[in-house]
C-alpha cells in the first residue's frame, strides 16, 4: 500500500507519539525479563522497529500495548533461545536511580534474583506482578493456558523467595 506523504507523516506522529508517551513502561519492562538494561534496550529496540514496520496494521489493534507486550515477550523469549542470551559482558548491574524511596539493596536483590530465574517463569512473574495483568492476560500474551501461567508463577515465586533475603517482600497470591 503506498502512502501519501501527509498519510505517511501522519503515520509517522502517531507512531512517535505513542512510543514517547510509552518508551519508559516497555524498557522497564524489557529490562526486568532480560535482567539488565542492555539487553533489554535490545529487545526493545526489536520490537519498536517491528512496530514500525507494521504500524498500520498495528494502529488499527485493538488494544495497542496488549499488542507491543507480546511482540515485546516473543522477541524476549526468541533471544533467550539464540545464544547471545548466555554472553554476560560485566557482572555487575550499572548504578540507576531508584524511582521511589525503597531500599536500592532490595531493589537489586530483587533483580539478580529475577535473573537466576528460568525465562518463562521470569517473564509470567513480570507481566503479572510488575506489569498487573490477570492470569488470563497473562496466559493470552503468553499463549497458553491460565494453568501454565499459575504454575509457572508458582514456581518462579519459590525460586526467587528461595534466593532472595527473607526482609523482602515477594507478592504471595496468584490470585
Amino acid at each position: 500500500m503506498l502512502f501519501r506523504k501527509s498519510d505517511k507523516a501522519a503515520a509517522d506522529e502517531e507512531y512517535t507519539a505513542y512510543v514517547r508517551t510509552t518508551m519508559d513502561r516497555w524498557r522497564r519492562v524489557a529490562y526486568l525479563m532480560a535482567g539488565d538494561w542492555d539487553r533489554g534496550d535490545d529487545v526493545l529496540q526489536q520490537v519498536l522497529t517491528e512496530l514500525y514496520r507494521n504500524w498500520s496494521r498495528a494502529r488499527k489493534a485493538d488494544s495497542l500495548d496488549a499488542l507491543v507486550r507480546t511482540m515485546l515477550l516473543r522477541r524476549f523469549i526468541d533471544g533467550q533461545r539464540l545464544g547471545w542470551a548466555r554472553v554476560r559482558l560485566g557482572t555487575e548491574l550499572p548504578e540507576r536511580a531508584g524511582a521511589t524511596g525503597a531500599d536500592p539493596t532490595d531493589r537489586l536483590d530483587l533483580v539478580t534474583a529475577l535473573r537466576q530465574v528460568a525465562p518463562r517463569q521470569r517473564a509470567v512473574l513480570v507481566l503479572r506482578y510488575l506489569h498487573d495483568l490477570s492470569v488470563e492476560e497473562t496466559a493470552k500474551t503468553l499463549n497458553c493456558s491460565p494453568g501454565t501461567v499459575k504454575s509457572q508463577a508458582l514456581k518462579g515465586l519459590e525460586k526467587m523467595r528461595h534466593l532472595l533475603p527473607s526482609p523482602v517482600s515477594v507478592p504471595r497470591s496468584q490470585q
